[in-house]
């Protein structure tokens, strides 16, 4: 699979590496956003197929695994699949952009081998649990249960920190979301 370059953003849940991701694609023009698959059912009515998520059925999904057409793939919850598709990559450097990913922290670790030089992993994480806690209670989308599953895997997933590129701690949006421009206007640079 030929083609440009990647930036992979990842971190834990409720990080707000989705809204510093937004920030960058609106800010730099060359950027184009990769749309995951999932097999999730949307959150309310604001999500949209083709522009948040391909939302695809379970047998969707898995035909596409058995087709190869993913660049990388899991199955992040019983039941839910995410996934890059190798055609939206490409899509993307068709139109001579370089893509942005927004992925979970074994998605990012997954894009970056298949990307290698070609990609800078960011990682990005928050001041602390607490304030994770307090961002993912805020969203009023988790059952106690779920977020007691995020944070736990919050807390796991901070253990791979060491093996992005770059970390961003997203405590001050502002700082944040300059420090992120700089990184990737740097990098498509180069």
């Amino acid at each position: 699979m030929p083609g440009g370059k990647a930036i992979i953003f990842s971190a834990p849940s409720g990080s707000g590496k989705t809204s510093l991701v937004r920030h960058l694609v609106e800010e730099i023009p060359e950027l184009g956003f990769s749309i995951s698959a999932c097999t999730r059912d949307r959150r309310g009515r604001h999500e949209v197929h083709g522009k948040d998520y391909y939302f695809l059925s379970q047998e969707e999904f898995k035909r596409k695994i058995d087709e190869d057409a993913f660049v990388e793939w899991e199955e992040v919850y019983a039941g839910n699949f995410y996934g890059t598709l190798k055609e939206e990559v490409q899509r993307i450097w068709d139109e001579g952009r370089t893509v942005i990913f927004d992925v979970d922290v074994k998605g990012g670790l997954a894009l970056k081998k298949y990307f290698g030089d070609k990609a800078l992993a960011i990682f990005v994480k928050v001041p602390s649990l607490e304030v994770l806690e307090e961002r993912l209670k805020d969203r009023g989308t988790e059952s106690e249960e779920s977020l007691s599953r995020r944070l736990y895997k919050a807390e796991f997933e901070a253990q791979f920190e060491p093996q992005f590129d770059v970390t961003v701690v997203n405590d001050d949006f502002a700082k944040s979301s300059a420090e992120a421009k700089y990184l990737v206007s740097e990098f498509i640079a180069r």
